[in-house]
Order: C-alpha cells, then structure tokens, then sequence
C-alpha cells in the first residue's frame, strides 16, 4: 500500500514541500524490520525509526515487520534535522491501516518524537506554515509549542499536539483537534512599540541622544566613543525605542529569521518590535554572518530590521569584523555551499562602542591617561579605515556630572516623542526615494546620489572648506558630512540644508581628524 504525507523542508528563510511516500508490503527475513529509507536523508532523519518504533509502541500502535520503503521527495534536496519524525510516523501507520489515510494529505505535518510519543519543539514553523498556505494545504500540524507562531498565517488550520496519538485520533475520527487561532492584526497593534527601557531612564546626556536621534532617522550608523561608565551601552541599548515602528511585512520577515534559528520565544507568536542583538567579542566571524556545514543565520541576519550592537569594536577580531563591510552594503549576506547557496536579510543599524585609548581615560576632563606614546594610535588602528567609512556619525562621550545624576529635574524628551520626529523624518526620505528599489534612508545613498539630493549653497560651500582644511577631515568624510546634514535638515522640516545643518554634522567626524589621537 502506498501513502503519501507532507512535511517541509527549511532552506534559507523559506521553506519547500517534501512529499513523504511510504510503500508497504512484502515479507522480510526473521529478525529484519525491513525498513528502507531514502531520499537524501541525514543522520538524524536515519536514526529516526527507532524513535518512531517506541513512540508507536508506547501510545498503543505497533510496526509490523514487513517490508517498508520511505522515499522523502524530491530526492536532491538533503533533509536534516528530526521534525520528521512525525510524517514518516504517520505515513507508517496509515500504509498499516491503523490510521485511516482518507485526509491524511490534506496536511503538512512536522514534529520530533520523545520514545513516549511526545512532540519536541521545530525550528522554521512560520516559514512553514507560509508555504503550506501558499500550496493551498488545508492544515498544519505540528507540536504546540509551535502553534501560535504558525497561527499567524492566515487562511490555514493551525493544530498544537502534544502526542502522536492525538494525530492518529484526529484522522480515525476519534477525536477533533481544535485549531490555534491568533488574531496577527490585533496581537501586532498591542505589542508594537512595547519596549522595557526608555530614552526618559537617561539622566543627561542631551547632545548624545541628539545624535542617536540623528541616527535613527537617517538609518546612520554610529560609534559612541568614551570612557568606562559613561553611558555608552545605556544609550545604544535604546536606540530601538525611537526607531520608527515595525510595519506587519517587518514584523513578518524578522519572525521568520528568529523562527529558523530557533530563537524565537516560547511565548512569542510574532515579534512586534525592533531587535537588538549584542554579540561578545569573542565571537567567531561565522556566528556573526552565518553560516556552518548546515547553513544558519548569523547575528547580522538576527539584528535585521534592528540594531546590531557591537560593544568594544577594537576588542573584536579583525577578520570579524571585514566580513561585515559587504552586508552593510548590500542589506543581505549569501551563504555558497558545494551543493546549496541561501540568502539571509542583513538591513541593520551598527551601533558600536570603544574606550579612546586601552586605559580608557584618553581625553577625560578629570583623569588622566596613562597609556605611552602611540598607544592611542595603534588601539584606534585596530578599526580598519574601510568599516570607519561606512560609520557615518562618530560621536564622543563624556561622563555625567554628579549635579545631573541627583538632580531631581526630568528628563527633557522620551523615546515616544523623539520617535514621533524620527518616523516623520523617516516619511520625507521614503518620499525622496519612492522611485527606488533599494534605497529606504539617506545613510543609503550612493556618492552620486549625494551630489543630488544634498546640494548646498555657497556659504555651506565655504563652510565645509573651511571646517575640513582646519580640522584636517580625511576625504571619506566629505559624503558622511553631506548624509548626515541632509538627514538633520528632513529632521527639522527644511527643504534645503543649511549651515546649522552643516555645522551639527561636522563635529560628528572625529576619528577623521588627523591628529585625534596624537
């Protein structure tokens, strides 16, 4: 008897149908089960039948010993992972006859079995339900704790098991599963912009949140500079707070990469605001940009939509920190194998921070540094110049004097006002760019782009001569500065940049400064 059920397989963010053919029939030697499987399983699909002997023993079933062969189609795609325990189950039993396979084809079916029947937690559930959606599948079935993550596609039943036997119920017409129903719109209008920490929390610090206002709206990135406890990681911490809400395709797209790498939350159906992702400097430049013998997204890809913090940039590897500089550019990092190639998302904020020096007191106005001559030098050179060119704003921290820690004055803003000026600023950009695909904020913007859009009148001319011959800015900075005043000029509602615009942007330049570090 031939019986064929559904399962999926996950490549990159999307998934693709595997059809489960499972063929029964035929004598088998004494002390032979007679199981074949095939269709470039690896591994853990392979060890699969003994765990799937012993959940169907153990919820009352059994396999005869007869002769089985599950091919798993189309045959060149390599399946990994366990979550099909469930469908080559449920192929057995209805090739058997002790599930009536009438309907059994109307469903994709993922799960990994505990020898008691139990279902393990998937990776991938919403990218799975999406294309059993889009294949027209009446349902899904898959463990619970998966439920309301694939619930929020729409169109399509939804069913949370915690056992096989509520499977083979559901199909003997036993029992009736209920389906997980979540309402994607509402869920995703509760919880967006519901954040933990607030721009309101930071005691101080004025023209540091001017700059990270800056940054979230023209998408900049940025480097905080200063001393141990000045605040650097507080304020890159909620920078997500004024960055403009996630729309549903947003909140979409950044779920399903959570969902493969199977980090999403337990108690998370879908994640309504934007990520942050802090990464140790320890961390391996394949942990950062994805990859490994089974392709997995990477921080990077993790942060998408977000920000990726990256605290103590020098302290990270050099190697780390170069395979980054072509997913900044391109918003996307591609994965080659021999045999597969997979695309991860990579549109991130970088927000990074550094001591000035090794001791961490170069330029403090009470302390001294104690570090010898060039030593300054060579930490800054750690960073090399290629990725300082893609940080449009270089901002310095100072430390927060006792009077404005005790002080008793509220902060002067909040993240939601400073994001109600962003998300507008954010609308004159998407506006200015409509007409291209690729570009979705000034920090986008290619040099011949800048020439456009920032154009300035004589007096800024004069200006920026001037500012750069007297500071000794290096050339890279000369689009950064123009990026940046752009972004300043939307911020305040003007058409044309003007010289305060010009002026603000300038003095966020000052690891271009020749001689900053002696």
């Amino acid at each position: 008897m031939l019986v064929k059920t559904f399962a999926s397989a996950v490549q990159g963010v999307d998934a693709q149908t595997i059809t489960v053919e499972v063929n029964t029939g035929g004598n088998v030697p004494m002390g032979k089960h007679g199981y074949s499987l095939v269709g470039l399983p690896d591994n853990a699909v392979r060890e699969g039948y003994e765990r799937i002997e012993a959940a169907v023993m153990n919820v009352g079933h059994r396999i005869p010993r007869i002769k089985m062969v599950v091919n798993m189609a189309p045959a060149d795609i390599r399946k990994e992972g366990s979550s099909y325990d469930l469908p080559i189950a449920m192929g057995i039993l209805a090739g058997t006859n002790q599930v009536i396979a009438e309907k059994i084809n109307q469903y994709v079916m993922m799960g990994e079995l505990s020898l008691d029947g139990g279902l393990r937690p998937i990776k991938g559930a919403l990218p799975i339900a999406i294309q059993a959606r889009k294949e027209n599948f009446k349902g899904i079935i898959l463990p619970k704790a998966n439920a309301r993550e694939a619930a929020i596609v729409n169109d399509l039943e939804v069913f949370g098991i915690d056992n096989i036997r509520e499977a083979i119920d559901h199909f003997n017409g036993d029992e009736d599963l209920k389906p997980t129903s979540v309402e994607t719109r509402d869920e995703f209008s509760y919880n967006n912009c519901n954040y933990d920490v607030d721009f309101s929390d930071v005691r101080g610090q004025e023209n540091i949140k001017r700059a990270l206002e800056l940054a979230a709206a023209g998408g900049h990135n940025v480097i905080l500079i200063g001393p141990p406890g000045a605040g650097k990681t507080m304020l890159a911490r909620r920078l997500p707070t004024i960055l403009p809400p996630l729309n549903l395709r947003e909140a979409l797209e950044t779920t399903k990469i959570h969902s493969v790498s199977g980090v999403l939350p337990s108690d998370t159906s879908l994640i309504t605001t934007r990520p942050f992702r802090s990464p140790h400097h320890t961390i391996s430049d394949v942990a950062l940009v994805g990859g490994g013998s089974h392709p997995q997204p990477g921080e990077i890809s993790l942060a998408h939509n977000g920000v990726l913090f990256l605290d103590e940039l020098p302290e990270f590897k050099r190697t780390v920190l170069e395979v980054m500089r072509q997913p900044m550019e391109e918003r996307k990092v591609t994965i080659s194998r021999a045999k597969i190639s997979v695309d991860y998302p990579a549109s991130f904020m970088l927000v990074s921070s550094m001591n000035p020096c090794p001791c961490g007191y170069y330029n403090h106005p009470d302390k001294d540094c104690v570090c010898g001559p060039g030593v300054v030098k060579r930490y800054l050179t750690k960073i090399s110049g290629p990725l300082l060119d893609r940080i449009d704003l270089h901002v310095e921290v100072t430390p927060v004097s006792y009077e404005e820690l005790s002080g008793f004055e509220p902060p002067k803003t909040n993240s939601a006002e400073i994001r109600e000026r962003v998300s507008i600023a954010r609308k004159i950009q998407e506006e200015r760019f409509k007409d291209l695909k690729s570009i979705y904020s000034n920090a986008q913007m290619p040099s011949r782009m800048v020439r456009e859009v920032c154009q300035i009148d004589t007096a800024g001319q004069m200006l920026l001569k001037t500012a750069m011959k007297k500071l000794q800015l290096s050339a890279r900075a000369y689009d950064r500065i123009l990026k940046v005043a752009r972004t300043a000029a939307d911020l305040a509602g003007s058409k044309n940049i003007k010289m305060e615009h010009l002026a603000e942007a300038i003095q966020y330049r000052s690891l271009d400064r020749e001689g900053w570090a002696g």
